[in-house]
């Protein structure tokens, strides 16, 4: 039986089953999701893409047994039970008794209009829900099954199996020369990329970075309930999809980000996404994930218009959804400026709130020396360490060894092909100069950016502060204006300076970085 023939068999049960006027129905390429008064009832399409295959009435069982275990990691309270679907497809009868004809997973309704794709569209996305994804994301990604070495997920080979298998699905349904121009350019580039990364991609598995994620983490799979952002829709069909590189998984709500129009907000993500997680190794990984998960939507479009009419409005709409998303990735094939930032200030400057909005606009990564140097030493971000003045964390020996790590850090990045901004005071000659001197070794650009407050504002904003990496007091930033050195003349030439307290200071900071780093 076809796939066409067998959703035909499939929507004539959902009809007898459903009052098709007393409820609605959104359908995907994959199922129909029946909102009935409070609650949702998710029914598969027996479909084989290759990929996923719910071609049998078992299969599609198992499936759903598999979906309401794994959304319960993170949707505990959405996703209810699998209830059977009894009787004849001309009588059938929900949760009856008697041999189950289809099987439906149930799960509470939520509000409509308040997916975040929804927000996104409508132009209302804040920072907020950004915020409690990244945290979100970074908590569950900690807390999820990891591969072992005989683990059959997550091998490089695999991994070039499923970015190469998004081209048998589209190439097929391509009709226009220049995108299958387009799509040639793109897989040449992943094969070339592939055989740089491989080792690598082996080496992530065997470190314990591939694990059972959700995958398909994109804004349409999270919704806000009573202001919290909450993610359903784990990949259930497919262990070989979800069972992935962690890095992977971000960089499919990066892309999604991107495709809404919200760039800042992806780099946002991103950057509070590893800092939480410290995976900055895997930013080597980023950019072929990038064009992965690009070809990916891009696919899932084209399937999607594969089931309408060609002059159909959902058709018309998915042909311009898979030309924006092969655009992100042709755009992640090509190589982008990279820069080595550093700031310089006293606690309490703003260098990290002002670095992280740099970050943001440029596209760049920021690496925050309080979060790093307690990273270093076994301790969460926002742990207090009891660390006084040359004590604890921030001995002088201490203090080299963060640099140190700061640099190993940024070269990481540098070596990835991203910008990256070292976010620390740099109150010391000779940690600027290393970061100079790092610049010069990996041939790129090197700015110092300055942060000014005045004292009274300074101590202000140290006594203000909560929930902070950052363990400044009063009496540190005391001894920081004692023995800081400045800025030297050849240091001075280039320096973007910001006065934090001007209520211009993001436009000072942006203007001086198009005037120097650009």
């Amino acid at each position: 039986m076809s796939n066409n023939t067998a959703q035909s068999s499939s929507l004539t049960l959902i009809n007898a089953l459903f009052d098709i006027n007393a409820c609605n129905i959104i359908e995907t390429h994959i199922s129909w999701v029946l909102l009935i008064g409070q609650h949702a009832y998710k029914i598969k399409k027996p479909v084989n893409f290759g990929f996923l295959d719910f071609s049998t009435l078992e299969k599609r069982r198992l499936c759903c047994d598999e979906e309401l275990r794994l959304n319960k990691r993170l949707a505990a309270e959405l996703y209810l039970e699998i209830v059977p679907i009894t009787g004849t497809p001309e009588h059938p009868k929900l949760g009856g008794a008697g041999n189950p004809i289809e099987y439906a997973v149930k799960m509470i309704r939520f509000p409509v209009g308040q997916l975040l794709s929804e927000y996104a569209k409508r132009g209302q996305l804040d920072t907020e829900p950004i915020d409690q994804l990244s945290g979100i994301v970074a908590g569950f990604h900690e807390s999820i099954d990891r591969t072992d070495e005989n683990s059959p997920y997550g091998d490089s080979a695999n991994i070039k199996h499923w970015f190469d298998e998004n081209f048998d699905h589209i190439r097929p349904l391509l009709a226009d020369d220049s995108q299958k121009q387009q799509l040639q350019k793109i897989q040449l580039w992943g094969d070339n990329e592939w055989h740089k990364l491989a080792d690598m991609m082996q080496q992530r598995k065997q470190q314990g970075y591939v694990r059972e994620c959700h995958g398909d983490l994109h804004l349409g799979n999270m919704t806000l309930i009573n202001g919290k952002v909450t993610l359903f829709d784990c990949i259930e069909f497919n262990p070989l999809l979800r069972w992935i590189d962690v890095i992977s998984e971000a960089a499919f709500l990066f892309v999604d980000l991107l495709h809404f129009g919200y760039a800042r907000y992806a780099y946002r993500f991103l950057n509070r996404y590893l800092q939480r997680s410290g995976d900055y190794q895997g930013l080597a990984l980023l950019r072929y994930y990038l064009v992965y998960r690009a070809l990916v939507r891009a696919k899932v479009a084209l399937l999607r218009m594969a089931q309408q009419p060609a002059d159909d409005k959902i058709a018309k709409q998915a042909r311009c959804e898979y030309a924006i998303y092969a655009g992100l990735a042709e755009r992640f094939t090509k190589p982008c400026p990279t820069f080595l930032i550093i700031t310089h200030g006293y606690s309490g400057s703003g260098k990290s709130t002002f670095a992280g909005q740099l970050a943001e606009h440029i596209g760049a990564f920021q690496i925050r020396s309080d979060i790093e140097r307690k990273r270093l030493f076994g301790y969460d971000a926002n742990a207090q360490t009891g660390s006084g003045m040359d004590d604890g964390l921030y001995t002088q020996e201490a203090s080299v060894k963060t640099y140190q790590h700061l640099k190993k850090l940024a070269k990481v990045v540098l070596d990835a092909g991203f910008p990256v901004i070292i976010d620390a005071a740099f109150l010391k000659a000779g940690q600027r100069s290393l970061f100079r001197q790092l610049a010069a070794d990996c041939v790129v650009p090197f700015h110092i950016v300055s942060f000014q407050a005045s004292d009274q504002e300074l101590c202000r904003r140290i006594q203000q502060r909560q929930n902070d990496a950052s363990e400044a007091t009063v009496a540190v930033l005391h001894q920081q204006l004692q023995s800081a050195q400045p800025l030297s003349e050849q240091e001075q030439s280039g320096v973007i300076t910001v006065d934090t307290e001007n209520n211009n200071a993001l436009e000072t900071l942006l203007a001086g970085f198009d005037r120097y780093c650009q």
